[in-house]
């Protein structure tokens, strides 16, 4: 099985949430150029419409949002569903959180499972107050308003709830402050410094200070580094070749795995970096390897979060053990991605345990043979997808359907960087 090719990824998930939230808090008409279409976004923008915000598409793939400002978003007169959206539910509840009106958020089976209190118990410190039907978790009624300033320490890194907070602090015009225990995502801290706003970090700590409204901006969206570390997992595990990825985003808080991949033996590069929007981008040159076992640590999981589906099949194939410690927030993604990466590398022949916090995965070079229930998580599918695409493996999965939340062309790629094709 050879591996070969140039290819770049669709644009970042991550920054095209942000650029759209901001676009839509902007004055003026602002453009996202290589932004990601994929049912995630447009979960976004169909939320975004329901406020009042025009978005359409340009030529070229280029979004299109007319802005209103940083207190004109419209009382919504339908719930707002965020689909299988986490990102979008939380930095809706940060945003409404500073409007002085009711709104109410909710979204599919899977996110109405994860937990919305992380966000809202800081942003009731703040003077928004809600309401839940049941539990932790959406639908959530949001009562907003003025809001005062914030000094508060996350209980575990969290790149979504910090960014809520910081989206409230920026539509309310008020001081947050947020300790880190770790340092997460800052795709957020460095989007406002490029717009404008005055951003301070140090030290683990993000003192953020309004200055204002948003200008209209021309942004360029970098290649997304989740999406594209799914190629890199099947370049890995090809026998011969090389795959070059262009345009990807390398934003230190998100190249964990690739730290990883190379205590695991990898010799995968970085190499000729620019920027963009205040966002690395680089290109990256993978080859095949043998990869042997190592640990993950805890402080290496916020780098890393959407990346151990495909790290843990990697390990599948790894010489020895992989043990990754602190990963307990995997329970709570789109499915419980902790207990069905072992259960799943069980029912295909590798030995894999987890617990509460933790994940074993104990390589090997046997044929792998089986089924695997993706719980409709298009992380874990497209994870399963590499190592099905591996040599001696004959893998069924319970769905493909899952991946277009974040990488509609997936399946397309995945055959190319084997077809030769470019």
């Amino acid at each position: 099985m050879r591996v070969s090719g140039r290819l770049r990824p669709p644009g970042d998930k991550s920054i095209t949430h942000r650029l759209l939230i901001f676009g839509s808090l902007a004055r003026g008409r602002c453009l996202l150029r290589g932004a990601l279409r994929s049912r995630d976004t447009q979960s976004k923008i169909d939320v975004l419409r329901l406020l009042g915000v025009r978005v359409e598409d340009g030529s070229g793939g280029v979004l299109a949002v007319e802005g209103k400002g940083l207190r004109g978003l419209a009382q919504p007169t339908k719930v707002l569903d965020c689909g299988n959206s986490g990102t979008t539910a939380r930095f809706l509840i940060g945003v409404l959180a500073a409007y002085p009106y009711k709104s109410q958020i909710t979204g599919d089976e899977s996110l109405r499972a994860r937990p919305m209190r992380r966000v809202t118990d800081p942003l009731t410190r703040m003077g928004a107050r809600f309401e839940y039907e049941r539990g932790d978790g959406l639908p959530v009624v949001v009562h907003g308003g003025e809001l005062v300033e914030l000094d508060y320490r996350l209980p575990m890194a969290s790149a979504q709830v910090k960014s809520a907070l910081l989206l409230a602090g920026l539509v309310s015009g008020v001081r947050v402050r947020i300790e880190e225990p770790a340092r997460s995502r800052d795709h957020t801290e460095r989007l406002l410094a490029a717009l404008g706003h005055a951003v301070r970090v140090e030290g683990g700590v993000i003192d953020f200070q309004p200055s204002g409204e948003i200008a209209e901006f021309d942004a360029q969206v970098a290649g997304d580094f989740s999406a594209a570390s799914f190629l890199i997992g099947a370049a890995t595990l090809a026998d011969e070749g090389e795959l070059i990825l262009e345009n990807v985003g390398a934003n230190p808080t998100r190249l964990g795995l690739v730290s990883v991949l190379q205590r695991m033996g990898s010799q995968i590069e970085i190499r000729n970096v620019g920027t963009s929007v205040g966002e690395p981008v680089a290109e990256i040159l993978v080859r095949p390897c043998q990869l042997r076992g190592v640990v993950v640590s805890p402080d290496e999981v916020p780098s890393l979060i959407d990346e151990i589906p495909v790290l843990a099949v990697l390990a599948a194939r790894a010489q020895g053990e992989t043990v990754f410690e602190g990963v307990g927030e995997l329970a709570f993604k789109e499915s419980d991605r902790l207990s069905l990466l072992a259960s799943n590398l069980r029912s295909l022949g590798v030995a894999a345990e987890s617990t509460r916090d933790s994940l074993v995965v104990t390589g090997t070079d046997k044929p792998l043979k089986g089924f695997v229930d993706t719980g409709g998580d298009h992380r874990l599918a497209m994870a399963f997808s590499v190592l099905a695409a591996s040599h001696r493996s004959e893998i069924e999965l319970s769905e493909s359907d899952s991946p277009r939340v974040s990488y509609p062309d997936f399946f397309n790629h995945l055959r190319q960087i084997f077809s030769g094709d470019e």
